[in-house]
């Protein structure tokens, strides 16, 4: 039986119309803006409308001036140039934006990223050594780099240029190189720091194109480019989960509408491939749930190259066989997350105690390294805590690889940092974070982090909680509310699809299973005689057999959403939590 705790928030009526009356909107926006603690007339303006014009004019991110300098020293000079990104979708739609950029300016430039399995993330010496060797003048890393310090000093020692344009963490040093733009580079005062790879490389790019044109308003086939761009930095925006407002929210908005409209060549073959270019508009979710999994595919089976290529190819043969095959690693990856799951769920019950331990540490010499992280996720969120999946080198002459996962406020990095000594390496964010480990160190390693994570945590594991927009009867979500509540859009990190509840609903008939793979389930609900249809997304599993023995009501936690399907657009609700209706709850109404 679900155990999230249900929070209800009281609502200021006289608040919520006094909005909707000051800024026209309505009182269904207006209580949904006031919930995500927007409220003053002009940032309710700039947030609804989320205009391309808002972005800041690129020369402001720090460090872009001189990296736009030294780039077009090098297009003028005739140097090789490579564009250096990373394998996941947002190093790859970064890499097609910079690569398209440059090749429109007539630069000679090429691109790498490096393979997943056989040389991890970042900049590596040894690739830095063979691009020089190769006649490379100036590499310019996309989504990367901030923190590789030796290969930096090793570009440095060899004369090959290097410029770093990246969004993550960094250490106490910075790198050697010609230029870094980074928008929370120190000494800088950026007002948004949560731009993500692609969104930086979008930025440097408009820049090379206003360089190029000699004004702010760049020539038309460069503008043409620039908006296509808006559509992959779109990719990358949602796909690397940063948060949506601010100038990544105006990213998406925009870029929604011009994939839809005008997505470049291989991008539009996947498209099509996967049904998506037949919607009426598209949405954030399209792109987290279909476009960005079939990207990162490529990536975490090695072929991170092949999806950049995806994106940049004008050629019509190619871009068919493309998005084909990246079709097909999808369903392989699919195939292998399944497996792993389900040794991975079996080795955590032999080893550790799920309701006692602070945290999992799990490994195999089976596990594929590029699927272990999304596993790792799903483990994290099913126990409420921290969890480390390791995919061990069969030979055992190689370090294992491992992806974590913390879903409950533990800071992964600082865990990983704590039991450095038995690591090779270790880091990342506080919720993600890889490490490469030797296999002898496996158990030792359990040990420390498991400490590690106890340190951190209050003496009970967070109890996972959902916090409503509103009380939401079933008779009120119709289309109308729903073009409303869809003003809001694009939602993702920072900008959730708001949360509702209703009170006391039946089920018309049992739940069913629905999809090839068994996982999700759908639902016939009713409540004062309307009936709407939800759909559980992969937890069939756990809920199908409790639900199929309610005879009562119940209360269902959802977020609504309109399913459009052969052109007949409909309200359905998305499911999140349930429970057993027992008291009416006082909640402010939708």
């Amino acid at each position: 039986m679900p155990t999230k705790k249900w929070n209800f928030v009281p609502h200021d009526r006289s608040e919520i119309q006094a909005l909707a009356d000051r800024c026209d909107v309505s009182p269904v926006v207006a209580q949904l803006l006031l919930k995500r603690g927007i409220r003053q007339p002009d940032d309710i303006k700039s947030f609804l409308q989320a205009k391309l014009s808002d972005l800041r004019p690129p020369e402001e991110l720090p460090g872009l001036p001189a990296a736009v300098e030294r780039i077009y020293a090098a297009i003028e000079a005739g140097d090789e140039i490579v564009v250096y990104g990373d394998y996941d979708a947002d190093g790859m739609t970064s890499t097609a934006i910079l690569y398209r950029c440059l090749c429109l300016l007539k630069a000679k430039v090429s691109y790498h990223l490096p393979n997943r399995m056989e040389e991890g993330y970042g900049l590596h010496a040894t690739t830095i050594e063979t691009l020089a060797a190769r006649g490379k003048k100036l590499v310019i890393t996309v989504d990367c780099g901030i923190a590789s310090i030796e290969p930096a000093r090793r570009a440095k020692e060899l004369g090959l240029s290097l410029v770093i344009t990246d969004h993550h963490r960094f250490g106490d040093e910075l790198p050697l190189a010609d230029a870094i733009v980074h928008p929370a580079l120190p000494g800088s005062n950026y007002p948004f720091t949560g731009l993500c790879g692609a969104g930086v490389a979008f930025k440097l790019a408009w820049a090379l194109c206003q360089r190029h044109s000699g004004a702010q308003k760049v020539l038309e086939p460069l503008r043409d480019f620039l908006l296509q761009a808006v559509g992959l930095a779109a990719i990358g925006t949602v796909a690397d989960m940063v948060p949506l407002i601010d100038e990544n929210r105006i990213l998406v908005r925009n870029g929604l509408k011009t994939l839809h409209k005008h997505p470049p060549l291989g991008l539009r073959k996947l498209m099509e491939l996967t049904k998506v270019s037949e919607k009426r508009e598209l949405g954030a979710e399209d792109i987290g749930f279909t476009l960005a999994p079939r990207l990162n595919a490529a990536g975490r089976l090695g072929q991170a190259q092949l999806g950049v290529e995806l994106l940049v190819t004008e050629d019509e043969t190619r871009a068919d066989a493309l998005a084909a095959y990246i079709q097909v690693l999808n369903e392989n990856r699919t195939k292998l997350e399944r497996s792993i799951q389900l040794s991975a769920s079996k080795q955590l019950k032999e080893i550790h105690s799920p309701a006692d331990d602070p945290a999992f540490v799990l490994a195999s010499p089976t596990w594929h390294p590029g699927v272990i992280g999304i596993v790792a996720g799903k483990l994290a969120e099913k126990y409420r805590r921290p969890v480390v999946m390791i995919a061990l080198d069969k030979l055992g002459s190689k370090p294992g690889t491992g992806s974590g996962r913390s879903p409950n406020g533990v800071n992964l990095h600082a865990a990983f940092q704590e039991c450095g000594s038995l690591l090779i390496s270790g880091g990342g964010h506080a919720a993600a974070a890889g490490l490469r480990i030797e296999e002898s160190n496996l158990n030792a390693f359990r040990s420390a982090f498991m400490e590690a994570v106890a340190e951190q945590m209050s003496d009970e594991v967070a109890e996972a909680e959902i916090e409503f927009d509103a009380e939401a009867p079933l008779g009120q979500l119709d289309l109308s509310v729903m073009s409303q509540v869809e003003l809001l859009a694009p939602f993702g990190m920072g900008n959730p699809r708001p949360l509702f509840c209703a009170i006391g609903v039946d089920l018309a008939e049992a739940p069913k299973l629905m999809g090839e793979s068994g996982r999700h389930m759908s639902l016939q609900l009713t409540q004062h005689g309307h009936r709407m249809r939800g759909v559980a997304f992969g937890q069939a599993e756990e809920w199908l057999p409790e639900m199929s023995e309610v005879s009562g009501k119940i209360d269902l936690a959802f977020r609504p959403v309109i399913n459009e399907f052969r052109g007949f657009r409909k309200v359905e609700l998305q499911l999140v939590d349930w429970r057993i209706h027992k008291t009416e709850e006082a909640t402010a109404v939708v």
